[in-house]
């Protein structure tokens, strides 16, 4: 599931739209084999196509409730139906859809996938939704192309980016730890840290995009800040 997950934020992040349609439903596939699993002790192997999603789906929402959580039973195998149906119907996986593969739907198989595990760690690891969602980011594999590690460094290859949208770019680049505000600083190339701090750090975490502890000067990327990436700073990026 973790696998299919990362091809999925791997694709919507290079813009790769109908890929990433077609890889949530290979998310989708997995995580019903383990709800398949979990609910009644067997699977289809992996070894073996699933006939019909949608049908296998319905057969878990028809099993007792003692046999689990309904969100297990229920829930998250209708998200599992909606993903698919999307490869199936919205010209990604077959050129008859009334519909090409496009961005919003794209980033909307990522939000469920995100959800999908979010429910899958909250349940099983009795966390808040907000902590599951943390672990979920931390888990997924950001590649992000416009970034270039060199000499220890970090570079922003989009010159034309302001420095916020650098910072958030940045940030969204280190998805398992806070950044120190130093580091963000050089890298980012600005003139003066004072400045750095009042314009850009500041404002960031006014607008509830970055945390920024003072004390530590050290800086966490938000979900928020991570959607203004994903729905505005890369699509600009990729279309220069």
């Amino acid at each position: 599931m973790l696998k299919r997950h990362a091809e999925l934020r791997s694709a919507y992040s290079d813009g790769q739209h109908d890929s990433a349609s077609l890889r949530a439903a290979k998310f989708a596939e997995a995580l019903l084999r383990f709800l398949q699993q979990e609910l009644t002790g067997e699977h289809i192997g992996f070894n073996r196509r699933i006939g019909n999603l949608t049908d296998e789906c319905l057969k878990l929402e028809k099993l007792p409730k003692a046999t689990g959580d309904e969100s297990l039973r229920i829930i998250v195998p209708r998200a599992l139906s909606f993903l698919h149906t999307i490869r199936n119907k919205r010209g990604v996986a077959h050129e008859s859809g009334d519909v090409d593969a496009n961005e919003i739907d794209a980033a909307t198989c990522v939000r469920v996938a995100d959800w999908c595990l979010c429910e899958l760690i909250r349940l099983f690891n009795a966390v808040s939704l907000e902590e599951a969602q943390e672990l979920v980011d931390a888990v997924a594999m950001r590649q992000t192309p416009d970034i270039w590690a060199v000499s220890g460094k970090k570079r922003v290859l989009d010159s034309s980016l302001g420095y916020k949208e650098q910072t958030l770019l940045l940030l969204y680049s280190e998805p398992e730890t806070a950044v120190p505000a130093e580091e963000l600083y050089e890298w980012t190339e600005h003139p003066l840290m004072k400045n750095y701090r009042r314009d850009v750090l500041n404002k960031l975490h006014a607008d509830r995009f970055i945390e920024y502890d003072r004390e530590s000067e050290m800086i966490t990327l938000s979900p928020t800040g991570a959607q203004e990436v994903e729905e505005k700073i890369l699509p600009k990026v990729r279309t220069r």
